[in-house]
């Protein structure tokens, strides 16, 4: 019998759709609808998932399947909290531990019309003043905030990056 894998290796798609509990098909349409799932291919085209990949993975199972997110709601998650966030949301699922969304994420509903514009109230309505905070400070740290969301995505992508040029020059080794 095979000893399990680190939890550092890397894993073909049948070994991540078993540990997800997934079948491979939704992998492989989770990276059509989520530009932010690639995992690394080799020659022939055969993928290779990386720990954070599987995080991130993970993480889209929890709002999709547990948190009853939409497709078009984790997209937005996505883009307003980044690939650590979801990755986040997937170690804390492994962990056993519970999930805690962020209190501005709006989830959006599909409109079988195919007019996705709709959303859910978020807890925090985003145009509500905390008692204190002036229209400048609001201002402030708004461009703040888009600032920090920018960082972060390069972050996640330099990540990335890192990630697969240390696998590369692992195989040519």
């Amino acid at each position: 019998m095979a000893s399990p894998k680190s939890a550092e290796a890397f894993r073909t798609i049948s070994e991540a759709a078993s540990e997800l509990d997934v079948p491979q098909h939704v992998l492989r349409h989770w990276e059509d609808v989520f530009g932010q799932i690639r995992p690394m291919r080799r020659a022939g085209g055969r993928r290779y998932y990386r720990p954070l990949d599987i995080d991130v993975l993970r993480g889209v199972r929890v709002l999709l399947y547990d948190e009853r997110y939409t497709t078009r709601g984790v997209q937005k998650i996505f883009k307003e909290n980044g690939v650590k966030y979801i990755a986040e949301l997937g170690r804390l699922a492994a962990a056993g531990q519970p999930i805690e969304l962020r209190p501005l994420i709006d989830n959006v509903e599909e409109d079988p019309a195919g007019d996705d514009d709709r959303a859910e109230e978020s807890a925090v309505s985003p145009g509500s003043d905390s008692p204190g905070m002036t229209p400048a400070l609001r201002e402030r740290l708004t461009a703040l905030l888009t600032q920090l969301e920018k960082v972060q995505e390069a972050l996640d992508e330099a990540t990335l990056a890192i990630e697969a040029i240390d696998v590369e020059a692992v195989e040519d080794q």
